[in-house]
């Protein structure tokens, strides 16, 4: 069984995000950056389904070189093998090129039964980049999933909504993009970050991926992120303090709040 995981590099949720003054494009320098805590889940389903039914997993993603340290992050974890997609053209890639450029490294995969992803990332959270590259590589697509079992050619999930669990079924192969519910994943070993190392990743840029491709005809990015600010401060609460009155009180501020 031979499985991709698409992995991202991600400033840590905890730290201070800016963005260049150039092109709006995230400032990597003055970021901690990280493997994405939910592609993080997707890699470590990919190593639950490698030891019970016996898999290849190739690690995949696209970012400058500083990308690498993902890939390896999830070599470490006990992936085999990595390709990183790393052009300089492709800074700022908005989500549809992006799930081009990504379905175009997986095709270079040979003979790949399961596609595994975060179903968003913590930077952008678009949560479109995993149902597009399934599209273009025309095959079924379960999304938003927090459990999966694999068995027979076919794989079979549940997805948790508002109103309920709902359970997918498809035949392979397939991709499957997974929650933050799914599992907790490993820490790397000490000998599984040396391994690490000696495993090996390929380099790729959009010369080899698209050989036919005119750079005037690939569009990169049809949107840009032209500002971002941190969340406002949560607000103080209104204390009722309870004269006998308490209770208007609180009627008259949920008809102010127009939730009465």
């Amino acid at each position: 069984m031979n499985i991709v995981v698409l992995v991202k590099q991600v400033p840590d949720t905890a730290a201070e995000r800016t963005l260049s003054e150039a092109d709006h494009t995230l400032d990597r320098e003055g970021a901690d950056l990280v493997l994405d805590e939910i592609n993080e889940r997707a890699a470590e389903e990919a190593l639950v389904l490698k030891a019970t039914l016996g898999a290849e997993i190739s690690v995949v993603s696209m970012g400058p070189d500083s990308a690498l340290d993902a890939i390896r992050k999830v070599l470490a974890m006990g992936a085999d093998r990595g390709i990183h997609i790393c052009d300089d053209r492709l800074q700022g890639s908005d989500a549809v090129t992006t799930a081009r450029v990504l379905a175009a490294a997986v095709r270079t995969v040979a003979d790949v039964d399961l596609v595994l992803a975060g179903n968003a990332t913590t930077d952008g959270q678009a949560g479109v980049v995993p149902a597009v590259v399934a599209d273009l590589l025309g095959v079924p697509q379960l999304t938003h999933i927090r459990e999966l079992t694999v068995d027979a050619g076919r794989v079979r999930a549940e997805r948790e909504t508002e109103n309920g669990e709902v359970t997918l079924d498809a035949p392979l192969p397939a991709l499957v993009s997974v929650t933050e519910k799914i599992n907790e994943p490993r820490y790397p070993s000490f000998k599984g970050i040396m391994a690490a190392k000696k495993k090996p990743v390929e380099t790729v840029d959009l010369d080899d991926l698209f050989p036919d491709a005119d750079d005037a005809d690939f569009l990169v990015t049809r949107t840009r992120v032209v500002e971002a600010v941190p969340r406002p401060a949560r607000a103080a609460g209104i204390r009722v303090t309870d004269d006998g009155s308490a209770g208007r009180q609180l009627v008259d501020y949920l008809i102010a709040q127009r939730l009465l």
